[in-house]
């Protein structure tokens, strides 16, 4: 039995385990702070050997403690993590087109909707870029990547792409005539490119003056060709003459007061020498020799009348008294006179540098060695 001492001692002992007891049971640890963008669940709420587990939202993963438990000291394990957000917005790109150029030209406008961009995380897209060309821009015959780029507020990013092709309808080359050359719009040999046929100097053109390049990739009509000038000198008065080289050639006119002219046949001489030359600028030569009646006028080997002969005279002022040479253009422009010989260099050479159109131009330096 025990004594009335050792009675106050058990009860004061008991009494101080039972207020350890309850300050065990009452121990806790503070509050934890919400994380941003992710969340955490308790055991035991705030209490000792609670246990909280972290999670993230949606697109956003946990870097740090995944758990913390509530320690006899009233602290948390570990440390605070954090949510962040690593994945990469999704795009979608639109589907890869094809288009034909329009006629008479080698791009296409092509037009498309902008790609579909949605963030993983907190819904936040920052900034698309675009690299190529815009939509509704022309572009040109091939294969166009276009990429696009989407970027959040993390900087992650992701990219998509499709593809632009444009394909040109097109005909076979053409050939150009023989004694002539073509002269074609665009490329041309694309649809509705349009190709026209030329003649050179002393050849006329028969049939169709042009192609167009159509749509089944073959060419309208059939090529034309070629021929020799044919000069109808049983005409009624020099205008109907002259009529027949408009647009066509270049005329030099010789007259002299007799065939034995030192003059005339010095230039005769020298232009004959030249006919390639000659040739190649579009000119055709007509001689008014002699006094009437027995004056002659020709073109080339034909025969020219005294009335048409007559009338030249007058309409381009060439005497019969003495030597004079005249150089009229295509349109029937008295453009240069001569009172004595010149060589056919100091023709040529005034007609390259005034008389040439452009695509004589060019037809001049793709035949530069030809009379060579």
């Amino acid at each position: 039995m025990l004594t009335k001492p050792a009675l106050v001692w058990n009860c004061l002992l008991q009494a101080v385990l039972n207020l350890l007891f309850i300050s065990f049971l009452e121990m806790r640890c503070h509050a934890l702070p919400f994380i941003t963008s992710g969340t955490y669940t308790c055991t035991n709420g705030v209490l000792l050997d609670s246990r909280c587990d972290y999670s993230c939202s949606s697109g956003y993963h946990l870097e740090g403690d995944r758990s913390r438990i509530c320690m006899e000291d009233g602290r948390w394990s570990g440390g605070e993590p954090v949510c962040v957000d690593i994945d990469p917005p999704k795009i979608r790109c639109p589907h890869s087109r094809e288009k034909m150029a329009e006629p008479e030209k080698l791009t296409a406008r092509v037009y498309w909707d902008p790609p579909l961009v949605k963030d993983s995380a907190d819904g936040t897209i920052t900034r698309v870029t675009l690299r190529g060309p815009e939509p509704g821009s022309h572009f040109p015959e091939g294969e166009h990547v276009i990429r696009y780029t989407a970027y959040d507020r993390a900087y992650n990013r992701a990219s998509c792409k499709f593809i632009v092709k444009v394909q040109v309808r097109r005909c076979p080359i053409l050939k150009p005539p023989q004694h002539g050359y073509l002269t074609c719009t665009s490329a041309g040999d694309n649809y509705g490119a349009t190709c026209e046929y030329h003649c050179d100097g002393g050849y006329e053109r028969q049939g169709t003056p042009s192609r167009v390049c159509q749509s089944s990739r073959q060419w309208s009509g059939s090529p034309p060709t070629c021929t020799p000038m044919k000069i109808n000198v049983n005409v009624n008065s020099a205008a109907g003459l002259l009529d027949q080289f408009y647009e066509k050639q270049r005329l030099l006119i010789v007259s002299a007061p007799d065939p034995s002219n030192r003059y005339y046949k010095m230039q005769i001489s020298m232009l004959q020498q030249s006919t390639c030359g000659l040739d190649l600028r579009h000119v055709t030569i007509i001689e008014l020799v002699g006094q009437p009646p027995q004056e002659v006028g020709r073109i080339r080997e034909q025969q020219l009348s005294a009335s048409i002969i007559e009338e030249l005279r007058q309409f381009q002022h060439l005497t019969r008294s003495y030597f004079n040479m005249v150089l009229i253009d295509k349109q029937g422009i008295d453009r240069e006179r001569y009172m004595e010989p010149v060589t056919p260099e100091e023709i040529f050479t005034f007609i390259d540098d005034y008389l040439l159109s452009n695509q004589e131009l060019a037809q001049r330096r793709e035949q530069r060695d030809v009379c060579e």
